[in-house]
């Protein structure tokens, strides 16, 4: 039942992403292009999507426990420490280069277009390098399979 609710879940956000044109990465990259031909349309989906957050956390907190576990998973790790500010730091790097955050790069795919079929195998090569780095193993160094 869980799996059924997250892919509902994942459909609704991924039909927001194509319906407000976030999948579109000219459309993020005009949001950022502030000196030339700036898009305001992606400050509107942020700010939707914020309230929806801020509605939808209110309502949660309300209850005991979430609806399909038997306790919230909240982090305990509350620190803004060098990893956070470095991984902040490449993805928006990545995100002002390519004009995709993961979610909209995966819903531009049946697209075929080549930035969304460069940028997706990339990204799955950043999130695996970034694992191995994390866990202390380096790429092509003992323990590489």
């Amino acid at each position: 039942m869980r799996a059924a609710w997250g892919f509902l879940c994942g459909l609704v956000f991924g039909l927001g992403l194509v319906i407000s044109g976030m999948s579109d990465p000219a459309k993020v990259l005009n949001f950022l292009d502030v000196a030339g031909s700036w898009d305001p349309s992606l400050a509107f989906v942020m700010g939707g999507a914020t309230l929806t957050a801020f509605i939808g956390y209110r309502l949660v907190w309300c209850r005991n426990t979430p609806v399909l576990e038997p306790a919230f998973d909240i982090p305990k790790n509350r620190r803004i420490d060098r990893p956070l500010l470095a991984g902040a730091l490449l993805f928006g790097i990545g995100w002002g280069i390519g004009g995709f955050c993961p979610g909209p790069a995966w819903t531009a795919l049946p697209l075929l277009a080549p930035g969304t079929l460069i940028f997706l195998p990339a990204m799955l090569a950043g999130l695996w390098l970034g694992a191995r780095i994390k866990s202390g193993r380096r790429p092509g160094g003992p323990g590489t399979a």
